[in-house]
């Protein structure tokens, strides 16, 4: 996009997130059950504000991953990846060794920046949200800086913005470039949906503008502050 974000709507991630940090997530799977199924790759990407007020992709970390042992592989899904799951010229490194220094890095993070918790942002994001929680229980890793249930979804405010709910579809239509022969790998795809984040972010604050405050304090303990 060539608008500049307007100087006045310059703003941090606590402020803009309701202390929230976004950080686009994408995992590549062995099959759609996160408790069951092997997670092969992961990538993830921070998000920084440029010195234009624009946001912009910044920090991103990947790993291709060693089925957990007992782990199902479902042939259709590896087919479609066309990812050898057991090939370690991949570089293949554990859920532990591939998770938890990525969930260090972004909890590094958090507190530079304001915020309390991590969001994931996701092209069906609740997807990968499932095999993150997955993996955080099977390491017992009591840390994990992301929110457990909330989730920024990209392939929503694509169908809403842009009327494409596809990621190659919603990327073009945001003047993105897509190469569709790299498409399905964690680390290509975060990136992708990383900059369609942004544009979308982006767009929506040049013409709307920064979201007002809600300035009133609210009691959640009182049953009326609800009604």
């Amino acid at each position: 996009m060539t608008e500049e974000i307007r100087s006045e709507s310059l703003m941090n991630f606590k402020d803009r997130f309701r202390e929230f940090l976004p950080v686009v997530v994408d995992v590549e799977t062995a099959g759609l059950e996160p408790e069951t199924d092997a997670i092969l790759e992961v990538s993830m990407m921070t998000l920084k504000i440029d010195e234009k007020g624009r946001f912009v992709p910044d920090e991103q970390f990947s790993a291709n991953i060693r089925p957990f042992p007992g782990s199902q592989i479902k042939k259709a899904n590896i087919d479609f990846l066309n990812i050898d799951p057991f090939d370690e010229s991949r570089n293949l490194v554990s859920e532990e060794d591939a998770f938890i220094p990525m969930f260090k890095a972004i909890s590094k993070k958090l507190k530079p920046s304001g915020c309390k918790r991590a969001v994931l942002v996701g092209h069906n994001g609740h997807f990968d949200l499932g095999f993150l929680n997955a993996v955080t229980k099977r390491l017992n890793y009591k840390r994990s800086p992301f929110h457990p249930f909330s989730v920024i979804d990209t392939a929503s405010l694509s169908m809403f913005v842009m009327g494409h709910s596809v990621l190659i579809k919603a990327c073009l239509a945001a003047g993105i470039e897509f190469d569709q022969n790299k498409a399905h790998g964690a680390a290509y795809d975060t990136q992708k949906e990383a900059e369609l984040f942004c544009y979308l972010l982006n767009r929506y604050t040049t013409f709307c503008g920064i979201p007002e405050p809600i300035k009133i304090e609210i009691d959640y303990n009182n049953k009326k502050a609800e009604e």
